[in-house]
């Protein structure tokens, strides 16, 4: 089974949501369908259900492989480079 190989590099604790809500939604008028939170920056993002699919764009411009969820009562941590639930 693949196994992520960047969680050991994450900070700890998680940083701070930057925010409450997806910023870049706010801007263009759309509503975040799930927030996800950056584990290196506290950047939070909108999923891949969302229009603007900010959480995954997040990643591309930043290179910052794991994010989790931003949702109450979720757990989960996703990595985007090896593509599997950490």
């Amino acid at each position: 089974m693949k196994q992520c190989t960047h969680a050991d590099a994450l900070p700890h604790p998680d940083p701070q949501p930057l925010s409450e809500t997806c910023l870049e939604c706010l801007a263009d008028g759309s509503h975040p369908v799930q927030l996800r939170l950056c584990l290196t920056c506290g950047h939070v993002g909108c999923c891949d259900t969302s229009p603007g699919q900010h959480a995954t764009k997040h990643h591309k411009d930043s290179d910052h492989p794991i994010m989790r969820t931003h949702e109450p009562g979720e757990e989960w941590r996703w990595c985007f480079v090896d593509h599997v639930l950490v």
